[in-house]
């Protein structure tokens, strides 16, 4: 089945995105929105996209081409528009994270998609990579029983310029999403309340939230910890976060790159008892991975077939839940509920 796409928003975040489709066979882009139209057509001659039309009107283009498919690549506060533009010409939709500005323009979206009856889908790219997966397969596994806490740090200081350095709550509304969309689902569970910390130290080159640290209780009496900055300048972490997940009877840590260890304690007796090491197993070849690549893959996947994407709005909008939930802790300074119940 051939398929058409829009791409509306070409900013940086526009090159990968272009990468992946272009990889995807039998999905052609066969047009480029943004407010600048001469940012569209950089994108277009960059990708060798001769016969793409490029323009700033996102109705008139998809009047114009027909597409399936819209990817959505705009600043948060411009989706929920975007969005609601594309289910109105009956195209499905996969959008770069975070999937609303609002948890009330989420769950917006998520009754559009269900009225028009088309697929609306997130770039939850970090759930996609192959260390996330293999942390997944191996509490699967059971060999350290089941999880009772799992953390995350997460160091780095990029200076992006444009709009990141001028939002409000910018690293857990921008980045953060990525973080806990991947803890939840190593837990596996649904989270219940956060406690949240929320700072824009003197170094900083954002104007607001930069820094955050959040504890959050999950069902089942697991414990999820973030702590993460986007002005921490030296001894950076990876882009995936640096990993320990406590079990029952062992722990697995991941450096975010490529080491794996884990330890599972023996029944020795005294005071700290000996623990052995554990093989961390690799990946099957039928692992879904890929990144930003393998999420547009099943995305397109799901709209060829009918199946329901993994990052489906109506599942996305429980790790969006987490992050407002954190901002709203750090401005009260108190523990806030995670919105809970059926959030479709």
């Amino acid at each position: 089945m051939e398929l058409r796409a829009v791409l509306v928003g070409c900013g940086l975040m526009s090159r990968r995105w272009l990468e992946a489709a272009t990889r995807i066979e039998g999905l052609t882009v066969v047009g480029l929105v943004d407010i600048d139209p001469s940012r569209a057509r950089s994108r277009a001659d960059e990708f060798g996209l001769t016969h793409s039309i490029v323009g700033s009107d996102l109705d008139a283009m998809l009047s114009t081409t027909k597409p399936q498919l819209v990817f959505d690549i705009v600043v948060p506060d411009a989706r929920y528009d975007v969005v609601r533009t594309a289910f109105a010409h009956r195209c499905h939709v996969l959008s770069e994270k975070p999937m609303a500005a609002s948890l009330a323009d989420a769950q917006s979206m998520i009754s559009s998609a269900q009225e028009t009856g088309r697929i609306h889908a997130v770039v939850q790219n970090r759930r996609y990579i192959e260390g996330i997966r293999r942390i997944r397969s191996f509490l699967a596994s059971g060999e350290i029983g089941a999880v009772t806490s799992v953390h995350s740090d997460f160091f780095l200081g990029p200076h992006f310029g444009g709009f990141r350095e001028a939002m409000e709550n910018v690293l857990l509304l921008d980045m953060a999403i990525h973080t806990f969309d991947a803890a939840r689902y190593i837990i596996g569970t649904q989270p219940q309340a956060v406690y949240c910390h929320e700072t824009n130290p003197k170094s900083s080159w954002y104007a607001h939230g930069a820094s955050a640290y959040a504890i959050f209780e999950f069902e089942e009496n697991v414990t999820y910890t973030y702590r993460g900055s986007w002005c921490a300048q030296g001894l950076r972490t990876s882009w995936e976060s640096a990993w320990r997940v406590i079990g029952e009877y062992g722990t697995l840590a991941w450096d975010g790159h490529d080491s794996f260890t884990a330890e599972r304690e023996l029944q020795t007796g005294g005071l700290l008892r000996d623990a052995e090491a554990i093989p961390v197993p690799s990946l099957t070849p039928d692992a879904r991975i890929g990144g930003h690549e393998g999420v547009m893959r099943d995305f397109v996947e799901a709209v060829r077939t009918g199946a329901v994407p993994e990052t489906i709005n109506y599942e996305n909008i429980k790790s969006l839940a987490m992050v407002f939930a954190a901002i709203e802790s750090a401005k009260a300074r108190q523990r806030i509920a995670v919105m809970s119940g059926d959030l479709s």
